[in-house]
Protein backbone atom coordinates (compact mmCIF):
# COMPACT_ATOMS: atom_id res chain seq x y z
CA UNK A 1 0.00 0.00 0.00
CA UNK A 2 2.97 2.77 0.74
CA UNK A 3 5.00 1.42 -1.79
CA UNK A 4 1.77 2.15 -4.39
CA UNK A 5 1.27 5.52 -2.68
CA UNK A 6 4.91 6.72 -3.19
CA UNK A 7 4.36 5.08 -6.74
CA UNK A 8 1.59 7.35 -7.40
CA UNK A 9 2.80 10.48 -5.95
CA UNK A 10 6.05 10.63 -7.91
CA UNK A 11 3.73 10.27 -10.91
CA UNK A 12 1.49 13.37 -9.64
CA UNK A 13 4.78 15.49 -9.28
CA UNK A 14 6.04 14.28 -12.50
CA UNK A 15 2.55 15.01 -14.35
CA UNK A 16 2.27 18.36 -12.66
CA UNK A 17 6.15 19.31 -13.79
CA UNK A 18 5.43 18.84 -16.98
CA UNK A 19 1.75 20.30 -17.11
CA UNK A 20 3.35 23.59 -15.26
CA UNK A 21 6.16 23.67 -17.76
CA UNK A 22 4.40 23.82 -20.83
CA UNK A 23 1.72 25.93 -19.65
CA UNK A 24 5.25 28.52 -19.24
CA UNK A 25 6.73 27.28 -22.61
CA UNK A 26 3.93 27.94 -24.32
CA UNK A 27 1.64 30.35 -23.41
CA UNK A 28 3.85 32.52 -21.32
CA UNK A 29 7.13 31.69 -23.20
CA UNK A 30 9.50 31.24 -20.22
CA UNK A 31 11.48 28.82 -19.44
CA UNK A 32 12.28 28.75 -15.79
CA UNK A 33 10.94 25.89 -15.04
CA UNK A 34 13.76 23.59 -16.33
CA UNK A 35 15.93 25.53 -13.75
CA UNK A 36 13.59 23.67 -11.18
CA UNK A 37 15.32 20.29 -11.05
CA UNK A 38 18.81 21.88 -10.82
CA UNK A 39 17.30 24.15 -7.53
CA UNK A 40 15.96 21.24 -6.33
CA UNK A 41 19.30 19.35 -6.82
CA UNK A 42 21.39 22.27 -4.91
CA UNK A 43 18.42 22.13 -2.31
CA UNK A 44 19.22 18.24 -1.24
CA UNK A 45 23.20 18.89 -1.46
CA UNK A 46 22.42 21.92 1.60
CA UNK A 47 20.21 19.59 3.52
CA UNK A 48 22.02 16.23 2.92
CA UNK A 49 25.59 16.23 1.80
CA UNK A 50 26.47 20.23 2.83
CA UNK A 51 30.22 19.32 2.06
CA UNK A 52 29.77 18.92 -0.98
CA UNK A 53 28.13 22.27 -1.81
CA UNK A 54 31.72 23.48 -0.25
CA UNK A 55 33.09 21.31 -3.16
CA UNK A 56 30.79 22.31 -5.77
CA UNK A 57 31.79 26.01 -4.86
CA UNK A 58 35.39 25.42 -5.05
CA UNK A 59 35.07 23.97 -8.52
CA UNK A 60 32.84 26.49 -9.37
CA UNK A 61 34.01 29.45 -8.55
CA UNK A 62 36.60 29.91 -11.46
CA UNK A 63 33.56 29.31 -13.97
CA UNK A 64 31.25 31.54 -12.35
CA UNK A 65 30.64 34.25 -14.39
CA UNK A 66 29.29 37.71 -13.09
CA UNK A 67 26.05 38.97 -14.56
CA UNK A 68 27.49 42.46 -15.63
CA UNK A 69 29.69 41.42 -17.63
CA UNK A 70 26.73 39.40 -19.79
CA UNK A 71 24.70 42.22 -20.30
CA UNK A 72 22.32 41.68 -17.09
CA UNK A 73 22.31 44.89 -15.28
CA UNK A 74 20.06 43.73 -12.07
CA UNK A 75 21.90 47.23 -9.60
CA UNK A 76 23.64 44.08 -8.22
CA UNK A 77 27.08 42.78 -9.02
CA UNK A 78 26.60 39.17 -8.95
CA UNK A 79 28.59 35.88 -9.87
CA UNK A 80 26.50 32.92 -11.14
CA UNK A 81 26.54 30.05 -9.87
CA UNK A 82 29.10 30.54 -7.02
CA UNK A 83 27.67 33.41 -4.58
CA UNK A 84 24.46 32.38 -4.79
CA UNK A 85 25.80 29.16 -3.50
CA UNK A 86 27.48 30.82 -0.87
CA UNK A 87 24.63 32.73 0.13
CA UNK A 88 22.91 29.87 0.94
CA UNK A 89 25.40 28.07 2.63
CA UNK A 90 25.91 31.38 4.80
CA UNK A 91 21.92 30.90 5.48
CA UNK A 92 22.69 27.32 6.45
CA UNK A 93 25.71 27.90 8.85
CA UNK A 94 23.95 30.62 10.93
CA UNK A 95 20.29 28.52 10.88
CA UNK A 96 22.83 25.98 12.41
CA UNK A 97 24.61 28.44 14.78
CA UNK A 98 21.37 29.90 15.98
CA UNK A 99 19.65 25.94 16.69
CA UNK A 100 22.98 24.49 17.87
CA UNK A 101 24.22 27.63 19.81
CA UNK A 102 27.90 26.59 19.65
CA UNK A 103 30.83 26.57 17.37
CA UNK A 104 34.14 25.08 17.56
CA UNK A 105 36.07 26.83 20.32
CA UNK A 106 39.91 26.02 18.78
CA UNK A 107 38.61 27.84 15.29
CA UNK A 108 36.31 30.55 17.06
CA UNK A 109 39.19 31.71 19.53
CA UNK A 110 42.34 31.15 16.82
CA UNK A 111 44.53 34.33 16.62
CA UNK A 112 43.44 34.69 12.79
CA UNK A 113 39.78 34.39 14.34
CA UNK A 114 40.22 37.20 16.66
CA UNK A 115 41.80 39.26 13.95
CA UNK A 116 38.57 38.62 11.26
CA UNK A 117 36.36 39.84 13.87
CA UNK A 118 38.08 43.21 14.48
CA UNK A 119 38.15 43.68 10.66
CA UNK A 120 34.09 42.85 10.31
CA UNK A 121 33.74 45.46 13.94
CA UNK A 122 35.84 47.88 11.92
CA UNK A 123 33.79 47.20 8.80
CA UNK A 124 31.08 47.93 10.55
CA UNK A 125 31.89 51.14 12.45
CA UNK A 126 33.17 52.70 8.82
CA UNK A 127 29.64 51.58 7.37
CA UNK A 128 27.88 53.40 9.61
CA UNK A 129 29.93 56.87 9.56
CA UNK A 130 30.10 56.19 5.30
CA UNK A 131 29.43 58.33 2.89
CA UNK A 132 27.59 56.29 0.84
CA UNK A 133 25.90 53.60 3.64
CA UNK A 134 24.11 52.14 1.42
CA UNK A 135 27.11 51.12 -1.00
CA UNK A 136 28.93 50.00 2.72
CA UNK A 137 26.34 48.26 3.83
CA UNK A 138 26.44 45.97 0.35
CA UNK A 139 30.13 45.55 1.12
CA UNK A 140 30.02 44.68 4.39
CA UNK A 141 27.29 41.69 3.33
CA UNK A 142 29.25 40.64 0.43
CA UNK A 143 32.26 40.50 2.88
CA UNK A 144 30.51 38.68 5.07
CA UNK A 145 29.02 35.55 2.30
CA UNK A 146 32.56 35.30 1.57
CA UNK A 147 34.44 34.86 4.93
CA UNK A 148 31.56 33.12 6.69
CA UNK A 149 31.71 29.82 4.06
CA UNK A 150 35.30 30.01 3.09
CA UNK A 151 36.76 30.46 6.53
CA UNK A 152 34.46 29.62 9.18
CA UNK A 153 32.70 27.03 7.41
CA UNK A 154 35.67 25.44 5.56
CA UNK A 155 37.35 25.33 9.06
CA UNK A 156 34.73 23.22 10.27
CA UNK A 157 35.35 21.11 7.23
CA UNK A 158 38.76 20.90 7.06
CA UNK A 159 38.63 18.87 10.44
CA UNK A 160 38.78 16.03 7.92
CA UNK A 161 42.20 16.17 6.82
CA UNK A 162 40.82 15.08 2.90
CA UNK A 163 38.82 17.45 2.77
CA UNK A 164 41.48 19.53 2.56
CA UNK A 165 43.02 17.89 -0.54
CA UNK A 166 39.44 17.35 -2.40
CA UNK A 167 38.58 21.40 -1.75
CA UNK A 168 41.82 22.25 -3.46
CA UNK A 169 41.79 20.54 -6.29
CA UNK A 170 38.10 21.20 -7.12
CA UNK A 171 39.19 24.82 -7.42
CA UNK A 172 42.14 23.59 -9.31
CA UNK A 173 40.47 21.27 -11.85
CA UNK A 174 37.72 24.53 -12.48
CA UNK A 175 40.54 27.13 -12.99
CA UNK A 176 42.46 24.22 -15.75
CA UNK A 177 39.23 24.18 -17.69
CA UNK A 178 39.49 28.09 -17.36
CA UNK A 179 42.86 27.96 -18.56
CA UNK A 180 42.43 25.85 -21.56
CA UNK A 181 39.69 28.13 -22.42
CA UNK A 182 41.82 31.27 -22.12
CA UNK A 183 44.93 29.59 -24.22
CA UNK A 184 42.76 28.89 -26.83
CA UNK A 185 41.39 32.03 -27.25
CA UNK A 186 44.35 33.68 -26.79
CA UNK A 187 45.77 31.37 -29.78
CA UNK A 188 43.29 32.62 -32.56
CA UNK A 189 44.27 36.14 -31.40
CA UNK A 190 48.46 35.47 -31.86
CA UNK A 191 49.22 35.30 -28.70
CA UNK A 192 49.04 39.05 -28.84
CA UNK A 193 49.99 41.42 -25.64
CA UNK A 194 47.10 43.16 -25.76
CA UNK A 195 44.98 40.32 -26.09
CA UNK A 196 46.20 38.52 -22.75
CA UNK A 197 44.76 41.33 -20.66
CA UNK A 198 40.70 39.75 -21.90
CA UNK A 199 41.17 36.20 -23.37
CA UNK A 200 40.27 35.33 -19.74
CA UNK A 201 36.61 37.37 -19.83
CA UNK A 202 33.87 36.23 -18.81
CA UNK A 203 35.48 33.82 -16.38
CA UNK A 204 37.87 36.35 -14.64
CA UNK A 205 37.57 39.85 -15.13
CA UNK A 206 41.37 40.61 -16.30
CA UNK A 207 44.11 38.99 -16.44
CA UNK A 208 45.59 40.20 -13.13
CA UNK A 209 42.92 38.82 -11.19
CA UNK A 210 43.21 35.73 -13.27
CA UNK A 211 47.45 35.78 -12.65
CA UNK A 212 46.51 36.26 -8.68
CA UNK A 213 44.36 33.09 -8.60
CA UNK A 214 46.97 31.39 -11.29
CA UNK A 215 50.11 32.49 -8.36
CA UNK A 216 48.19 30.76 -5.65
CA UNK A 217 47.27 27.50 -7.36
CA UNK A 218 50.58 26.89 -8.84
CA UNK A 219 52.56 26.83 -5.25
CA UNK A 220 49.66 24.52 -4.16
CA UNK A 221 50.17 22.10 -6.88
CA UNK A 222 54.26 22.04 -6.09
CA UNK A 223 53.98 21.79 -2.73
CA UNK A 224 51.49 18.42 -3.80
CA UNK A 225 54.09 16.76 -5.54
CA UNK A 226 55.75 16.64 -2.65
CA UNK A 227 53.85 14.84 -0.73
CA UNK A 228 54.89 11.40 0.78
CA UNK A 229 53.38 8.29 -0.34
CA UNK A 230 51.70 9.41 -3.59
CA UNK A 231 51.22 6.72 -5.92
CA UNK A 232 52.91 7.04 -9.07
CA UNK A 233 50.17 7.74 -11.34
CA UNK A 234 49.05 10.75 -9.36
CA UNK A 235 52.43 12.65 -9.15
CA UNK A 236 52.42 12.45 -12.98
CA UNK A 237 48.72 13.85 -12.86
CA UNK A 238 49.75 16.74 -9.70
CA UNK A 239 52.89 17.55 -12.36
CA UNK A 240 51.31 18.20 -15.74
CA UNK A 241 49.07 20.36 -13.71
CA UNK A 242 51.90 22.36 -12.81
CA UNK A 243 53.23 22.30 -15.83
CA UNK A 244 49.91 23.92 -17.28
CA UNK A 245 49.46 26.45 -14.77
CA UNK A 246 52.90 27.74 -14.92
CA UNK A 247 52.57 28.32 -18.95
CA UNK A 248 48.99 29.42 -17.76
CA UNK A 249 50.69 31.98 -15.99
CA UNK A 250 53.83 33.08 -18.56
CA UNK A 251 50.99 33.48 -20.44
CA UNK A 252 48.53 35.50 -18.62
CA UNK A 253 51.29 38.69 -19.04
CA UNK A 254 50.42 39.62 -15.31
CA UNK A 255 53.58 41.29 -14.09
CA UNK A 256 52.22 41.34 -10.19
CA UNK A 257 51.32 37.58 -10.47
CA UNK A 258 55.08 36.91 -11.91
CA UNK A 259 56.14 39.76 -8.61
CA UNK A 260 54.36 37.76 -6.20
CA UNK A 261 56.17 34.26 -6.60
CA UNK A 262 59.43 36.01 -6.46
CA UNK A 263 58.24 36.94 -2.95
CA UNK A 264 57.08 33.62 -2.41
CA UNK A 265 60.35 32.05 -3.51
CA UNK A 266 62.36 34.82 -1.40
CA UNK A 267 60.08 33.74 1.79
CA UNK A 268 60.47 30.06 0.88
CA UNK A 269 64.64 30.48 0.56
CA UNK A 270 63.77 32.03 3.89
CA UNK A 271 62.36 29.15 5.51
CA UNK A 272 64.55 26.26 4.18
CA UNK A 273 67.59 28.60 5.82
CA UNK A 274 65.48 28.16 9.00
CA UNK A 275 65.78 31.64 9.17
CA UNK A 276 62.99 32.80 11.80
CA UNK A 277 59.89 35.00 11.23
CA UNK A 278 61.02 38.12 13.42
CA UNK A 279 63.88 38.15 10.71
CA UNK A 280 62.08 37.90 7.64
CA UNK A 281 59.62 40.76 9.06
CA UNK A 282 62.51 42.36 9.71
CA UNK A 283 63.77 42.34 6.23
CA UNK A 284 60.08 43.48 4.97
CA UNK A 285 60.05 46.29 6.68
CA UNK A 286 63.75 47.24 6.39
CA UNK A 287 62.52 47.29 2.19
CA UNK A 288 59.92 49.11 2.98
CA UNK A 289 61.50 51.69 5.40
CA UNK A 290 64.45 52.11 2.57
CA UNK A 291 61.94 52.91 -0.36
CA UNK A 292 60.44 55.24 1.41
CA UNK A 293 63.80 57.08 2.71
CA UNK A 294 65.12 56.78 -0.98
CA UNK A 295 61.62 57.20 -3.45
CA UNK A 296 62.84 60.46 -5.16
CA UNK A 297 66.07 58.23 -5.91
CA UNK A 298 64.46 55.58 -7.04
CA UNK A 299 61.34 57.41 -9.09
CA UNK A 300 64.07 59.33 -11.55
CA UNK A 301 65.52 55.90 -12.54
CA UNK A 302 62.16 54.60 -12.81
CA UNK A 303 60.82 57.71 -14.78
CA UNK A 304 64.08 56.92 -17.28
CA UNK A 305 62.41 53.44 -18.47
CA UNK A 306 60.35 54.04 -21.25
CA UNK A 307 59.77 50.11 -21.96
CA UNK A 308 56.20 49.87 -22.27
CA UNK A 309 54.31 46.47 -21.98
CA UNK A 310 55.14 43.89 -24.90
CA UNK A 311 54.38 40.59 -25.33
CA UNK A 312 58.55 39.76 -25.54
CA UNK A 313 58.90 38.61 -22.28
CA UNK A 314 61.98 40.33 -20.84
CA UNK A 315 60.78 43.40 -22.24
CA UNK A 316 57.50 43.20 -20.57
CA UNK A 317 59.15 42.50 -17.19
CA UNK A 318 61.12 45.70 -17.80
CA UNK A 319 58.14 47.30 -18.25
CA UNK A 320 57.16 46.84 -14.42
CA UNK A 321 59.08 49.81 -13.45
CA UNK A 322 58.12 52.15 -16.35
CA UNK A 323 56.19 54.61 -14.93
CA UNK A 324 56.80 57.39 -17.70
CA UNK A 325 54.74 55.62 -20.41
CA UNK A 326 52.68 52.51 -19.15
CA UNK A 327 49.67 53.83 -19.26
CA UNK A 328 48.89 50.60 -17.10
CA UNK A 329 51.79 51.93 -14.39
CA UNK A 330 50.67 55.51 -14.87
CA UNK A 331 46.86 54.87 -13.89
CA UNK A 332 47.80 53.13 -10.93
CA UNK A 333 49.68 55.91 -9.20
CA UNK A 334 46.71 58.06 -10.48
CA UNK A 335 44.51 55.58 -8.23
CA UNK A 336 46.88 55.78 -5.60
CA UNK A 337 47.64 59.10 -5.50
CA UNK A 338 43.41 59.87 -5.41
CA UNK A 339 43.30 57.22 -2.45
CA UNK A 340 45.74 59.28 -0.59
CA UNK A 341 44.32 62.57 -0.71
CA UNK A 342 40.71 60.61 -0.12
CA UNK A 343 42.74 59.53 3.20
CA UNK A 344 44.22 62.82 3.61
CA UNK A 345 40.71 64.61 4.21
CA UNK A 346 39.21 61.61 6.42
CA UNK A 347 42.09 59.80 8.16
CA UNK A 348 40.56 57.79 10.59
CA UNK A 349 36.68 57.02 9.32
CA UNK A 350 37.67 56.75 5.65
CA UNK A 351 35.18 57.56 3.34
CA UNK A 352 33.21 53.86 3.78
CA UNK A 353 33.65 50.63 2.79
CA UNK A 354 33.27 49.74 -1.19
CA UNK A 355 33.44 53.23 -1.65
CA UNK A 356 36.23 54.55 -3.07
CA UNK A 357 35.40 53.91 -6.81
CA UNK A 358 32.27 56.40 -6.40
CA UNK A 359 34.12 59.11 -4.66
CA UNK A 360 37.96 59.26 -6.39
CA UNK A 361 36.86 60.87 -9.25
CA UNK A 362 37.13 64.57 -8.23
CA UNK A 363 40.44 63.83 -6.17
CA UNK A 364 42.23 62.97 -9.67
CA UNK A 365 44.88 65.66 -10.89
CA UNK A 366 45.25 66.70 -14.12
CA UNK A 367 48.91 65.86 -13.77
CA UNK A 368 48.28 62.25 -13.19
CA UNK A 369 45.65 61.28 -15.44
CA UNK A 370 46.24 59.03 -17.95
CA UNK A 371 44.67 57.76 -21.46
CA UNK A 372 43.28 55.20 -19.69
CA UNK A 373 41.60 57.74 -16.84
CA UNK A 374 38.22 58.53 -16.41
CA UNK A 375 36.86 61.68 -15.31
CA UNK A 376 33.46 59.84 -14.06
CA UNK A 377 36.14 57.77 -11.88
CA UNK A 378 33.81 54.19 -12.87
CA UNK A 379 37.42 52.62 -13.88
CA UNK A 380 37.18 50.49 -10.68
CA UNK A 381 38.74 50.35 -7.16
CA UNK A 382 42.37 51.72 -5.66
CA UNK A 383 44.09 48.49 -7.22
CA UNK A 384 45.88 48.07 -3.35
CA UNK A 385 44.57 46.04 -0.73
CA UNK A 386 46.60 48.63 1.26
CA UNK A 387 45.61 51.68 -0.17
CA UNK A 388 42.76 51.08 -0.90
CA UNK A 389 41.66 50.19 2.77
CA UNK A 390 43.63 53.29 3.68
CA UNK A 391 41.19 55.41 1.82
CA UNK A 392 37.63 53.43 2.55
CA UNK A 393 38.22 52.81 5.83
CA UNK A 394 41.26 55.09 7.45
CA UNK A 395 44.38 54.15 9.52
CA UNK A 396 42.33 51.37 11.40
CA UNK A 397 41.06 49.74 8.33
CA UNK A 398 44.81 49.61 6.49
CA UNK A 399 46.56 48.82 9.75
CA UNK A 400 44.01 45.73 9.96
CA UNK A 401 44.82 44.66 6.74
CA UNK A 402 48.49 44.62 7.47
CA UNK A 403 47.78 42.70 10.84
CA UNK A 404 45.86 39.83 9.13
CA UNK A 405 48.66 39.58 7.00
CA UNK A 406 51.03 38.91 9.62
CA UNK A 407 49.52 37.15 12.14
CA UNK A 408 48.12 34.47 9.30
CA UNK A 409 52.03 34.39 7.71
CA UNK A 410 53.29 34.09 11.56
CA UNK A 411 50.82 31.32 12.36
CA UNK A 412 51.29 29.63 9.39
CA UNK A 413 55.30 29.56 9.84
CA UNK A 414 55.34 28.46 13.12
CA UNK A 415 52.64 25.69 12.51
CA UNK A 416 55.28 24.66 9.34
CA UNK A 417 57.94 24.44 12.08
CA UNK A 418 56.31 22.51 15.31
CA UNK A 419 54.23 20.05 12.78
CA UNK A 420 54.77 16.26 13.70
CA UNK A 421 54.00 15.10 9.97
CA UNK A 422 55.28 15.49 6.72
CA UNK A 423 52.03 16.63 5.12
CA UNK A 424 50.84 19.23 7.61
CA UNK A 425 54.38 21.22 7.21
CA UNK A 426 53.91 20.59 3.35
CA UNK A 427 50.27 21.91 3.08
CA UNK A 428 50.95 24.81 6.34
CA UNK A 429 53.63 26.20 4.12
CA UNK A 430 51.80 26.24 0.64
CA UNK A 431 48.73 27.98 2.57
CA UNK A 432 51.32 30.44 4.38
CA UNK A 433 53.09 31.09 0.33
CA UNK A 434 49.61 31.29 -1.01
CA UNK A 435 48.80 33.90 1.41
CA UNK A 436 52.26 35.96 0.57
CA UNK A 437 51.57 35.63 -2.58
CA UNK A 438 47.95 37.23 -2.87
CA UNK A 439 49.14 40.27 -0.99
CA UNK A 440 52.30 40.97 -2.40
CA UNK A 441 49.89 40.84 -5.31
CA UNK A 442 47.46 43.19 -3.25
CA UNK A 443 50.05 45.64 -2.96
CA UNK A 444 49.22 46.39 -6.82
CA UNK A 445 45.76 45.23 -7.35
CA UNK A 446 42.82 44.26 -5.17
CA UNK A 447 40.30 41.57 -5.53
CA UNK A 448 39.19 40.43 -2.19
CA UNK A 449 35.48 41.95 -2.96
CA UNK A 450 35.07 38.99 -5.66
CA UNK A 451 34.61 35.57 -5.36
CA UNK A 452 37.27 34.49 -7.28
CA UNK A 453 40.14 35.50 -5.00
CA UNK A 454 37.97 35.45 -1.67
CA UNK A 455 37.24 31.67 -1.97
CA UNK A 456 40.88 30.60 -2.22
CA UNK A 457 42.36 33.44 0.05
CA UNK A 458 40.22 32.99 3.04
CA UNK A 459 40.06 29.20 2.62
CA UNK A 460 44.02 29.80 2.57
CA UNK A 461 43.72 30.59 6.28
CA UNK A 462 41.07 27.98 7.16
CA UNK A 463 43.91 25.51 6.58
CA UNK A 464 46.35 26.93 8.25
CA UNK A 465 43.75 27.35 11.53
CA UNK A 466 42.64 23.73 11.33
CA UNK A 467 46.64 22.50 11.14
CA UNK A 468 47.33 24.58 13.74
CA UNK A 469 44.40 23.77 15.81
CA UNK A 470 44.00 19.50 14.85
CA UNK A 471 46.65 18.37 13.07
CA UNK A 472 50.19 19.65 13.45
CA UNK A 473 50.47 17.88 16.72
CA UNK A 474 49.43 14.52 14.91
CA UNK A 475 52.25 11.72 13.98
CA UNK A 476 49.48 10.44 11.18
CA UNK A 477 47.93 13.68 9.30
CA UNK A 478 45.33 11.85 8.08
CA UNK A 479 43.44 10.52 11.49
CA UNK A 480 40.38 12.00 11.79
CA UNK A 481 39.21 14.54 14.48
CA UNK A 482 37.04 12.97 16.62
CA UNK A 483 34.74 14.93 18.83
CA UNK A 484 36.15 13.85 22.15
CA UNK A 485 39.07 15.48 21.21
CA UNK A 486 37.28 19.20 20.84
CA UNK A 487 36.79 21.37 23.65
CA UNK A 488 33.43 20.38 25.47
CA UNK A 489 30.52 22.29 25.43
CA UNK A 490 32.28 24.85 23.17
Amino acid sequence: MQKGLKIAGFYLVAILFIAISLYLVVEKSTYIMYAMPLLLGALMLFVFSFDKVLFLIAFLTPLSINLDDIGFNIGLSLSIPAEPLLFGVLFFFVAKLLYERKFDYKIATHPISLVIYLMFIWILITTITSELPIVSIKYLLSRIWFVIPAYFVCAKLFKNPNNINKFVWFYIAGLIIVIFYTTINHASNGFSGKSAHWVMTPFYNDHTAYGAALAIYMVFAAAYMLLPNLKLSKRIIITICFAIICVAMVLSACRAAWLSIVAVVGVLICVLLKIKFKYILTIAVTLVILFFTFKHQIIDVMERNEQDSSSNFVEHIQSMTNISTDASNLERLNRWSSALRLFEERPFFGWGPGTYQFVYAPYQLSMNKTVITTNFGDGGNAHSEYIGALAEMGIFGSLIVILLVTVSVYKGLTTYKRAKNKESKILALAATLAIISYFTHGVLNNFLDTDKLSIPVWSCLAIITVIDAYHSGKTNYYDPISEDQQVPNQ
